[in-house]
């Protein structure tokens, strides 16, 4: 049987890149070496390191605008605390939209004064705050441009005084945009971009040498600009996979293309979610996730039936975190949309059944 993975990640891959992955570490380049033990500091691995970080910045149209792509590690929870150590001088402001701000907002104060410039929080995150001031006095911005637990996303980049900055892990390279406002953003591969274990940060080169305060080598953007994301071993796995991964969007056509994908397979689940009597969408409508859809069962006792259902037509990671409850169906860049096809189904079985 087919599974329709829904995690919400780590998430679901082309199944091209994983076959040219499990190759690679076989045999990589038919050099009669493993991916994984070959030199980090090797002319192929270097090849490879390079050829991430050109594809990201040519994928999300920052090429010769003062912007480096680096590979590194240790998630978007240390990008919670690596933008505070390097941008935050004074004061930062940051717009609350659930679990992952809350947690960078964290980090922040134990580094200088965070400003709460707006949150959502006492409709538990919900939506996106809109219309906030931002104060010209603020080191930077930060948002979080999509909410997987709470299936909000971003949809208008505010004008902002200052440098913009943003963690992007579950939406990254999923839709054209308009890149060249954001000063610096990053992203857990884990999402929608690769395998566990890499972090994509793209950071704009103003950026580097903000703050008075001594920074660890390790925790200091200008030590990996310098180095090329090579400033100590790489995990040359996941690095490899999301090459593979960003090659694998450009066949598709590119942003724009896979855009107009993921907003089919949004619309999908919508229009079901909407118009089936049993279910209720989490979300504020305007403020939807294209990537992670989460909605309710009108009646909570259809759900050992529901969970029967969707269980008996192969589909997996379905379950709703702690925080909502009831569902959330992951729909990232790799996500047939016959996929979200088969879960449609299955709630209109439950309809038409129950």
């Amino acid at each position: 049987m087919k599974i329709h993975n829904f995690s919400a990640g780590p998430s679901i891959l082309p199944q091209e890149v994983m076959q040219q992955a499990a190759a690679a570490v076989q045999n990589l380049d038919n050099s009669g070496l493993s991916l994984l033990e070959i030199s980090h500091r090797s002319k192929a691995f270097v090849a490879v390191m390079d050829e991430a970080c050109e594809t990201a910045i040519r994928l999300t149209g920052l090429e010769n605008k003062g912007y480096k792509a680096l590979f590194l590690q240790g998630g978007a929870s240390l990008q919670f605390l690596m933008v505070a150590y390097n941008l935050l001088e004074n004061k930062a402001g940051y717009v609350n939209t659930g679990t992952w701000s809350s947690n960078a907002i964290k980090e922040a104060k134990a580094l200088g004064t965070v400003v709460e410039l707006a949150s959502s929080k006492e409709q538990n995150f919900n939506y996106i705050p809109k219309g906030f001031d931002i104060p010209s006095d603020l080191d930077y911005v930060h948002l979080t441009t999509n909410n997987t637990i709470f299936g909000t996303q971003l949809k208008t980049i505010p004008e902002t005084p200052v440098p913009l900055t943003a963690d992007m892990s579950s939406d990254i390279f999923s839709r054209e945009w308009d890149y060249s406002k954001f000063d610096l953003f990053y992203a857990g591969a884990q999402k929608n971009m690769g395998p566990a274990g890499t972090t994509l940060v793209i950071i704009k080169e103003a950026l580097l040498d903000k703050v008075s305060r001594h920074i660890p080598s390790m925790l200091k953007y200008k030590t990996h600009w310098e180095k090329d994301s090579m400033f100590n071993t790489p995990p040359v796995f996941a690095v490899y996979t999301s090459l593979l991964n960003l090659r694998w969007v450009e066949a598709q056509g590119g942003l724009k293309a896979l855009g107009a994908k993921n907003a089919a397979k949004a619309s999908l689940i919508y229009d079901e979610i909407d118009r089936n009597s049993k279910f209720e969408g989490f979300a504020a409508v305007e403020d939807r996730s294209a990537m992670n859809a989460t909605f309710n069962l009108v009646n909570p006792d259809d759900a050992e039936a529901f969970d029967k259902i969707w269980n008996a037509a192969g589909v997996s990671g379905l379950k709703g975190h702690r925080s909502v409850g009831g569902y959330r169906a992951s729909m990232y860049n790799a996500l047939s949309i016959d996929s979200v096809q088969v879960l449609v189904d299955c709630m209109q079985t439950l309809e038409e059944n129950y």
